[in-house]
């Protein structure tokens, strides 16, 4: 009866251990994703290739207003950015019979990166054919982003979304 006993003894905490191991290797394994992701992440802002794709927009004064619908971006490239991103809120001199929205194409000028410790600020000058965009993005390690953009004509507004890489056929454009 005594060898039965300690035999289910040395079971359980053989069962004990095992199940220990098991949490701790799940935290190990979202530690390596975590980590692989920041990986992913730093790269795509060392090579100044991203895709923007906003989520939210915050106009300024304004309530958060959430997309619906993942349509709107900002392609940021060191030779070109292209950007389509609704707009809420003051304009001062926008164009008659335009859309509204913010919308250019051309090339990032003063860009700066700086490095945090939770985050990366990206910050570029863009001058459109209407306007000159100020782009200010705090990107995250696990790949969400803001971007707040200023310009001349316009009240400020921020976005809120995610940073990818681009896709292949958008790299051939």
């Amino acid at each position: 009866m005594k060898t039965k006993l300690s035999i289910l003894l040395l079971l359980l905490c053989f069962l004990n251990f095992s199940v220990s191991a098991q949490q701790k290797s799940k935290k190990e394994l979202k530690a390596e994703r975590e980590l692989q992701k920041q990986k992913e992440i730093e790269a795509l802002i060392d090579s100044k290739n991203f895709v923007f794709e906003a989520q939210k927009v915050t106009p300024q004064g304004g309530r958060l207003i959430i997309l619906d619908y993942n349509t709107y971006f900002l392609k940021f490239n060191a030779e070109k950015t292209t950007c389509d991103l609704p707009f809420f809120g003051r304009g001062y001199n926008v164009g008659y019979g335009s859309d509204g929205g913010i919308k250019f194409e051309g090339t990032p000028e003063n860009m700066k990166i700086e490095k945090k410790s939770k985050n990366y600020r990206v910050r570029a000058t863009v001058k459109g054919k209407d306007d000159v965009y100020d782009l200010f993005f705090t990107i995250f390690f696990d790949g969400g982003a803001t971007l707040s953009v200023n310009s001349n004509n316009r009240a400020p507004i921020s976005y809120d979304g995610q940073i990818s890489a681009p896709k292949a056929e958008e790299d051939k454009k």
